[in-house]
């Protein structure tokens, strides 16, 4: 039997020194939300996006130091529980960085980029998907709690899809997912810039001087851009 936990953090921002100030995850037998409080500053651009502030957090422990960390360390760390996560990459970095090292994940939006080889979204965020595939769910948008129930309704829609890929087969679906969640993504399409909407393999014959360019940025700043990178590469036969 899969043992499947969907999870999300909310943080103090994006960068390399950033921390948690919430964790949510949904199993089979709980659902679990709560507020810590990180060891530095919630910028106030954080708190835009997340609305938790240093006041919602002053009086809560800091997540190390709660009485359910070593609970759900043991929990993530269980070779037989797969965690699910939007970008399963930042959320298993947020949790290193408080000394869990998930056993395994699969991260949907690797998983929904390589099963959209036609382009058929324009955008792979969580909530843009939850709306064009109409799930049917009431949840606040960039809750941790929230972005935990999309994201359970979202993982039924690319497990049906990878097992109409696979065969039928639902094991050899989550295999699938967990060999794709390993590796870099190939963009298929631009949503940003002056060909934003373009098939970046149509811009590599078109303009592969922007790709130059565009690699050279990301090379720059390669945190969280390794699908990125991987694709530009790839396009311009590095």
């Amino acid at each position: 039997m899969r043992n499947l936990i969907f999870l999300d953090t909310e943080t103090t921002g994006v960068g390399p020194d950033d921390r948690l100030c919430q964790l949510a995850f949904k199993s089979a037998t709980e659902t679990y939300n709560e507020l810590f409080k990180p060891p530095l500053r919630i910028p106030a651009e954080a708190s835009a996006v997340t609305h938790i502030t240093n006041k919602m957090v002053a009086d809560k422990p800091a997540f190390l130091e709660s009485t359910d960390y070593t609970r759900i360390k043991s929990l993530l760390e269980d070779s037989s529980v797969i965690m699910i996560a939007h970008n399963a990459p930042f959320d298993d970095g947020m949790l290193r960085r408080e000394g869990i090292t998930p056993a395994q994940y699969i991260c949907t939006l690797k998983v929904i980029r390589y099963l959209d080889k036609e382009a058929k979204f324009t955008q792979h965020k969580l909530q843009y998907l939850r709306y064009f595939l109409e799930l049917e769910i009431e949840a606040a948008a960039h809750d941790a709690l929230g972005d935990v129930l999309v994201l359970e309704k979202f993982f039924d829609y690319v497990l049906e899809e990878m097992i109409k890929e696979c065969g039928g087969d639902e094991a050899q679906a989550i295999a699938k997912m967990l060999e794709i969640s390993q590796n870099p993504s190939l963009l298929s399409m631009f949503n940003f810039g002056k060909h934003n909407g373009k098939k970046i393999a149509d811009v590599a014959q078109t303009d592969p001087g922007y790709l130059e360019w565009l690699l050279a940025q990301k090379l720059q700043n390669p945190n969280d851009e390794e699908d990125w990178i991987y694709t530009l590469k790839h396009h311009l036969g590095k």
